[in-house]
């Protein structure tokens, strides 16, 4: 490898790492506050808060590893023009058509990781976010409780309201319940509550000391029962198989279906999610690639125009992408036309840009 390849390829390495870096950890601290507030707020559980961060990350590399490899090519063009080493490869009888290559060097192995992240290790990691949220969803409700929130269940049918128990043997206080069914509404309160399991696996929710108070909803009939002790069912172990119940809901998601089975679902919808998982690969290479010709400024005109203006087209392009899949999953356009269309405009736009910037260089060196 030449030394002008060498210097290419270890700089935009050097640069794409540091650029891969900082948008993970932006991604991770802007993940990991909505997660805790869906923790605070009992949506999921603080103990599923580092798993559902980790898979998250997953799913989101192919766009990261995308847009990094996008801004470490441009950044390594442009500093090239702005420090005048460009007109020492010019004048060593390089072009910037010889970029192609060594860009290459590094776009094509980045692209073969993110299809692989895209059709293998993405869908895997939907399941397992799937998973986790179902599997919270499964849990008692009284698992949910944090003393001091309102916590829902059984998608707001049920909201639990506890205070801290005040006897060890206790697992909360003060407990104000209500549930919501076709035919009553009830609430409950009661001094306190703990859980028992029956022999045969059922869980039951025991409340102690309390009232119940149900109203059937359009009449004025109303019931009112003072309990020692009152029961509810939490769960049912006969005949049900939680975790593979989780794994089925989880797989109902296009996203965490695998490629083949969205190939076998032949639908609107599954044809569009293929569409994304091809995409991501195709448009890191052409990011790349498009990323030498935009990058190549006058750097006697600065560089904060054309630095904005090829932000712009990226996410212009990435944006095209989401539409194209939109218009799939709709309908309107076929899977044939809408994975290709978009890709090849910007190949277009690419080699037109490039052979631009090539003809702008051919009379200097004419004249010269």
């Amino acid at each position: 490898m030449s030394l002008f390849k060498r210097s290419v390829v270890s700089e935009i390495t050097s640069h794409a790492g540091v650029v891969f870096s900082t948008l993970v950890v932006v991604w991770l601290s802007v993940l990991l506050v909505r997660l805790l507030g869906e923790a605070a707020g009992g949506s999921i559980g603080a103990d599923v808060v580092v798993g559902l961060a980790a898979f998250s990350t997953v799913t989101a590399l192919p766009t990261i590893m995308a847009v990094a490899l996008f801004i470490a090519v441009l950044t390594t063009v442009t500093r090239n023009y702005r420090e005048s080493e460009m007109v020492v490869w010019f004048a060593s009888g390089l072009s910037l058509a010889d970029w192609l290559r060594p860009v290459l060097r590094v776009a094509v192995p980045t692209a073969i990781m993110v299809a692989v992240l895209t059709l293998v290790a993405s869908p895997w990691a939907y399941r397992q976010i799937g998973e986790y949220r179902e599997r919270f969803e499964q849990r008692s409700d009284l698992s949910k409780v944090t003393a001091g929130q309102f916590a829902e269940s059984d998608r707001g049918k049920r909201v639990f309201f506890a205070d801290d128990p005040a006897k060890p043997s206790d697992e909360l206080g003060n407990v104000f319940a209500r549930a919501i069914d076709p035919e009553w509404h009830s609430l409950l309160t009661a001094s306190s509550a703990h859980t028992e399991t029956m022999p045969n696996g059922d869980r039951f929710l025991v409340l102690g000391e309390g009232h119940r108070y149900d109203l059937k909803p359009g009449t004025p009939e109303v019931r009112l029962v003072d309990f020692e002790r009152y029961g509810i069912r939490l769960e049912s172990k006969a005949g049900i198989d939680p975790a593979a119940d989780a794994r089925a809901a989880a797989e109902r998601s296009s996203k965490a279906r695998t490629t083949m089975q969205l190939v076998a679902d032949n639908t609107d919808n599954s044809w569009s999610q293929v569409m994304w998982r091809i995409a991501m690969p195709l448009a890191t290479l052409n990011l790349a690639l498009l990323a030498i010709p935009l990058g190549a400024v006058n750097p006697r005109l600065g560089r904060s125009g054309d630095l904005l203006m090829a932000g712009l087209i990226a996410l212009l392009y990435m944006n095209l992408i989401n539409l194209s899949r939109a218009w799939i999953n709709d309908g309107k356009i076929s899977f044939g036309i809408g994975v290709w269309v978009i890709h090849a405009i910007v190949a277009g736009f690419f080699a037109w840009l490039l052979m631009r910037r090539l003809r702008l260089r051919a009379p200097r060196e004419a004249k010269a």
